[in-house]
């Protein structure tokens, strides 16, 4: 049968694939953000936020702060690319969010698994008014222009199949059939450009829709989801070795360190009925990345979380930014 060997959460926050010095640049855009997450299911403006908030981070949205953030991150990023040559799964299952980069609101499915042979991603296009930091972050996404990952059609297939057998209604997707339009996004390019090393390892995306209504998942959904994914693969009769990974999270555009560490905890005291229990107000916008998380623990409760590494992320005096996260299960 096929067993889960390692699985491992990582955010994608566009700082990662960016160098410290220039997450200021990535904070002005904060400042025109007409629609930041709280955690009570409010959005407010950047200047409303301001209001109510003040500006208690001031000391910590600096240059000096955000270089020692980026090295200690760094420094995580390496640390599972490690563990993850160690291990040598046969294949990774990748649990992200679609964007809008390989599906639209013309057809938005709550959960889709890809079981093609290629994973394209898609070349993000650029115009005079995109901000100049975005150029240098879609390399670190796969998304400057078309790459080809190895998908894993026959064991995509025994998921999306088993998903069905357990009463799961999950979309299927088999080609990215223009690029250049519609691919595959950060969720997946980051992984595996930034933790792969070059390694041709096949790929099973799942994409989850976590940040638009009215399809989103809860997380009691994603949750059971997740175990009956992993009972799938204990199924399975390959031989496969299996990694998980999730990737984006933890909150954001507006940090919320309760909210962070409540999902940590939970997932280091094996608590699901925390995990489950997490509510659509605490998930909108960049905070529903949580949601890969929560799958990813589920999948995982066969193993333990043996390590975390939490950096709230402050990129703006009022209190934007990410809380930078990292865990691993073996």
């Amino acid at each position: 049968m096929a067993k889960i060997v390692f699985s491992f959460a990582a955010s994608h926050t566009p700082m990662l694939a960016l160098e410290g010095k220039r997450w200021s640049e990535r904070a002005e855009d904060d400042k025109k953000n007409k629609a930041l997450n709280l955690a009570d299911g409010r959005f407010v403006s950047y200047d409303d936020l301001a209001e109510e908030n003040g500006a208690p981070y001031g000391d910590v949205a600096t240059e000096a702060k955000f270089l020692e953030i980026e090295a200690a991150s760094q420094k995580a990023l390496d640390a599972i690319a490690d563990r993850l040559a160690v291990v040598a799964p046969d294949v990774v299952v990748i649990i992200g969010d679609d964007q809008a980069e390989l599906f639209s609101h013309a057809n938005m499915p709550a959960m889709s698994i890809f079981y093609g042979e290629e994973i394209l991603t898609h070349e993000k296009h650029l115009t005079p008014q995109t901000p100049g930091w975005v150029g240098t972050v879609m390399k670190g996404y796969a998304m400057d222009a078309v790459h080809s990952f190895p998908g894993q059609p026959q064991f995509a297939l025994e998921l999306i199949r088993g998903l069905i057998d357990e009463d799961v209604d999950v979309a299927a997707a088999a080609k990215v059939e223009d690029p250049l339009k519609a691919g595959f996004g950060h969720a997946y390019g980051f992984i595996i450009e930034r933790l792969f090393r070059g390694r041709a390892i096949p790929v099973v995306p799942v994409l989850l829709n976590t940040y638009y209504p009215p399809n989103a998942p809860t997380a009691r959904r994603c949750y059971d989801i997740g175990t009956k994914l992993a009972r799938i693969i204990e199924k399975s009769p390959s031989s496969l070795r299996v990694a998980v990974a999730a990737s984006g999270g933890l909150s954001h555009f507006v940090v919320d360190e309760q909210l962070d560490h409540k999902v940590l905890n939970a997932i280091r005291c094996k608590h699901p009925q925390v995990l489950r229990g997490l509510t659509r107000n605490e998930l909108n916008s960049g905070s529903s990345e949580i949601l890969n998380w929560v799958m990813a623990a589920a999948m995982s409760d066969g193993l333990s979380n043996d390590w975390s590494e939490y950096y709230p992320t402050y990129r703006t005096p009022a209190g934007t930014g990410t809380g930078i996260g990292f865990a691993t299960w073996s």
